[in-house]
């Protein structure tokens, strides 16, 4: 195995094989040694790059979440309107559901860990931030933050279904809660 000298990409791979291992295994099996195995890397190296797996899980976390950011940034950063809007929060709540089994299990193993501690839950509050920040361009925040969680139960439903909604259910359900938006009248793009 390469020193840490010949080695600068050790750290990311201990992130990428914590959240791995999360994905696969749950957070249960979580410990210094099934990571640095996963990760290819000396025992030594945790307590190296990590002060402890506190550390460790909340530096993965937040990995993870940019990483969702940037899914709702990519669907959602070129709408121009309240109507491209809604058409791309239809988008990431399929695409979501579909895609990725891992990033589902990250997200509820996320949120039972933000449900038990206050540093996942501080976590878990600029995830849900960051994610509105394009929805607040096409709507007032009230809407903004419901709509935010009806992606996360849509896709929740979606995932788990034997037989998940179609596209048409997704967007009813998505004009309901924006067309009662109480900062802007209808059609209007400003909140």
């Amino acid at each position: 195995m390469a020193t840490g000298h010949t080695d600068p990409q050790r750290r990311e791979r201990i992130l990428a094989a914590t959240l791995d291992l999360i994905a696969e295994e749950g957070i249960a099996r979580v410990s210094h040694r099934r990571i640095a195995q996963r990760a290819g890397v000396p025992l030594g190296s945790m307590t190296y790059h990590f002060t402890g797996i506190e550390q460790l899980l909340r530096e993965a976390f937040g990995r993870f979440t940019d990483h969702i950011v940037a899914v709702f940034d990519e669907h959602l950063g070129a709408a121009a309107d309240r109507d491209e809007a809604r058409e791309a929060v239809a988008d990431l709540v399929h695409e979501l559901s579909e895609d990725s089994q891992r990033d589902l299990v990250l997200t509820q193993e996320l949120y039972t860990l933000a449900a038990r501690q206050p540093a996942y839950r501080e976590l878990t509050h600029e995830w849900m931030r960051r994610s509105r920040v394009h929805l607040e361009k096409h709507f007032d925040p009230d809407t903004a933050r419901q709509l935010d969680a009806l992606i996360e139960g849509l896709t929740l439903h979606r995932a788990l279904a034997r037989e998940p909604h179609g596209r048409a259910l997704t967007l009813e359900a998505i004009a309901r809660v924006t067309t009662t938006d109480r900062g802007a009248p209808e059609g209007n793009d400003t909140p």
